[in-house]
């Protein structure tokens, strides 16, 4: 049983390629704000649609507040870890200053079973090169906290008390690296915890998030959000 759910796990957390490509440069023609979107899986939205991925619609939500943004950028693949993820960046090489750029990562150190220790340089690396995008300006990113999968249908058949207890463990990491360096720090963690009596919050494969919950991460964003990109 457990050699299954390992092969099941690898599928689902590495391997989903459903509906999503596993990095996404769109063309930016919708207006004069630049948008980079760096992680995994919850970033590029594993088995959503493109236009439910949750930068694309914390996009569309700031364009309905009239801020001419551009469609977002997006480096991230489902499976990657933060080495993974700072690999992927050099591969694309972006050149371009951007006026926004989020980070969400650390899952898949959590799920491998990747030491917390190793963890830290490797996130707090990840986010100076995530203000490096922003041209230096620490105002305009912004870190998105581990959601945990724990209480997902895929979860709960493992250990879920363990992961929420490690999820929570690099949250804090995440979180007080954040405050020392004066980031935005979104905590979406809660949200993501309400899948355990709301399946409607869970994609199809019965672990990542469905488009309705992305959807509830930007509402907690969106109003923050607006104050880093308006003028």
């Amino acid at each position: 049983m457990k050699s299954i759910l390992i092969v099941l796990a690898t599928i689902l957390m590495a391997q989903c390629t459903k509906k999503v490509a596993p990095i996404s440069e769109i063309d930016n023609k919708n207006g004069s704000i630049s948008y980079l979107a760096l992680g995994d899986s919850y970033t590029i939205g594993e088995r959503v649609a493109t236009d439910e991925r949750w930068p694309v619609q914390l996009v569309e939500k700031l364009q309905a507040n009239n801020i001419a943004i551009n469609s977002p950028q997006i480096i991230a693949k489902t499976g990657w870890t933060t080495a993974e993820l700072d690999n992927g960046i050099n591969a694309v090489n972006p050149q371009n200053t951007y006026d926004l750029v989020s980070l969400l990562i650390g899952v898949n150190n959590q799920y491998r079973g990747l030491s917390s220790a190793s963890f830290k340089p490797e996130f707090e690396a990840l986010l100076t090169r995530a203000i490096g995008f922003a041209g230096g300006n620490k105002s305009k990113v912004f870190v998105v906290s581990i959601p945990d999968y724990g209480v997902t249908p895929f979860g709960q058949k493992g250990e879920p008390e363990k992961i929420a207890k490690q999820i929570d463990e690099y949250n804090k990491i995440q979180e007080d690296i954040c405050a020392a360096r004066g980031i935005v720090y979104f905590d979406i963690t809660p949200i993501s915890r309400n899948a355990k009596t709301d399946l409607g919050l869970v994609a199809e494969d019965g672990l990542h998030p469905s488009a309705k919950m992305y959807g509830q991460w930007v509402d907690l964003m969106l109003n923050d959000v607006l104050s880093l990109v308006k003028p």
